[in-house]
């Protein structure tokens, strides 16, 4: 059983900056990519940025330029850098990995359970 747990969510002013973390663990698993989804009140669940195994990103055209993803494969770690932040970013941000667990053949989509990240104007 793998865990993604989220970290470092809160509200901020328009603006400012909030680093996420999201730490996997649990028995012998491999990870490929990760990733930060996020979702607004009213709104479908939408990529914000993405990082392979070998480091290639991807962002939400939203978020480029202010944004920025990174991995840690040693200590099973994925962080989200988020400046400049905007009312409009206002979500939950969900955490999630492509994960392969020890004994089985197909890899599995986590999620961690969200944390709020809240933009004032």
């Amino acid at each position: 059983q793998v865990q993604l747990v989220e970290s470092g969510g809160g509200l901020v002013q328009t603006g400012g900056s909030l680093r996420l973390s999201c730490a996997a663990s649990g028995s012998s698993f491999s990870i490929n990519a990760m990733g930060w989804y996020r979702q607004a009140p009213g709104k479908q669940r939408e990529l914000v940025a993405s990082i392979t195994d070998g480091g290639s990103t991807n962002y939400a055209d939203s978020v480029k330029g202010r944004f920025t993803i990174s991995r840690d494969n040693a200590k099973n770690t994925v962080s989200l850098q988020m400046n400049s932040l905007k009312p409009e970013d206002t979500a939950v941000y969900y955490c999630n990995a492509n994960i392969r667990e020890l004994g089985s053949r197909i890899n599995y989509s986590y999620w961690g359970q969200g944390t709020q990240v809240t933009v004032s104007s």
